[in-house]
């Protein structure tokens, strides 16, 4: 009888561990999970603002300098050391109009995030039907929008963006009557929406002219699907990281932008508070009293970078080929 080999079996070994989630893989880096504690941590200032005011026992809006003797000097500086931080005044008091600045750090950024969160969910919205949509259907669709794009990529956006704020708040708003604070915010998500689609479509169009051509979808198209289904189920998966990325990465920039143009007299007016129009003041009387402007200056670089730094976490999280640092 012919011996019969035999090949031992190897015994199975543990399952290959699935590749870590994303916030697993943010948490591991120590830059993307400090940015992360810090975005968090301003998110959770936002929200909770009325309930610390409401603890603390201020308000953005009362001219505590002004209807309190002794604050303030003639010259509307306040009277104590350091912006007139006191146990009444944890920041200090804002020069002229005497107005609390811890109440109006925090209630500016509600001011400053639910502007840049519409901005970036209606830009978001926009440049996932523009880019998705031209860079499936390619030809005609695809050449007439790269035009436009470099059309409007063409003008400077700050320009732009100070000369139609004017425009839009007079088009939405009768001469002579006050515009709402509904109506502050929402010309200003519009003038943002108008360009900030642009480079997120032009991203997905890429993105989707070169996935439209691989097997996953030439197979899906050969079954019959419709493109709806191509659209829906086979590229807007694959481009979801983009997405994610974008986002991160845009509030920051809104952010930003909103303050400057509050800076220079354009969107938000009084009384809401406004980290841009508090810089302002704050550089204005920044010689005879620095610790007010120190203030929403910080707040605001330590809000971009934080944003920015999480928005480069994300990005090295969603690339399974990047180590991390």
């Amino acid at each position: 009888m012919a011996a019969v080999d035999t090949v031992p079996v190897r015994a199975a070994g543990p399952a290959t561990p699935a590749a870590p989630g994303l916030l697993r893989r943010l948490l591991r880096d120590r830059v993307g999970a400090a940015a992360l504690a810090v975005v968090l941590l301003f998110l959770l200032l936002a929200a909770a603002g009325p309930l610390i005011a409401a603890l603390y026992g201020r308000n953005p809006v009362e001219h505590y300098g002004q209807d309190t003797p002794g604050l303030l000097s003639d010259g509307g500086l306040p009277m104590l050391p350091n912006g007139g931080i006191s146990g009444d005044f944890w920041f200090g008091l804002e020069p002229g109009l005497g107005r609390d600045v811890l109440t109006q750090l925090l209630y500016g950024i509600r001011t400053s995030l639910l502007i840049a969160l519409a901005a970036a969910t209606v830009t978001t919205a926009l440049g996932v039907l523009a880019g998705v949509a031209v860079g499936y259907l390619g030809g005609i669709a695809d050449r007439l929008f790269g035009f436009l794009a470099n059309v409007l990529l063409a003008f400077p956006t700050l320009l732009l963006l100070l000369a139609l704020s004017p425009v839009v708040e007079s088009r939405l708003v009768d001469p002579g009557t006050a515009e709402p604070e509904w109506m502050q915010f929402l010309v200003l998500v519009l003038v943002f929406s108008a360009f900030g689609w642009i480079p997120l479509a032009l991203s997905l169009r890429a993105a989707v002219r070169s996935l439209r051509e691989r097997d996953f979808v030439q197979s899906a198209r050969a079954q019959g699907a419709s493109r709806f289904h191509v659209v829906v189920r086979e590229l807007l998966p694959n481009v979801r990281s983009q997405l994610l990325v974008h986002a991160t990465m845009a509030v920051p920039t809104y952010v930003a932008s909103e303050a400057a143009l509050s800076f220079l007299g354009v969107g938000i007016t009084e009384p809401v508070p406004d980290w841009g129009r508090m810089i302002s003041r704050g550089s204005e009387v920044f010689r005879a009293d620095p610790t007010y402007l120190a203030f929403p200056g910080v707040a605001l670089l330590l809000f971009v970078i934080a944003f920015n730094l999480l928005g480069d976490a994300v990005r090295d999280a969603l690339d399974p080929r990047s180590g991390t640092r």
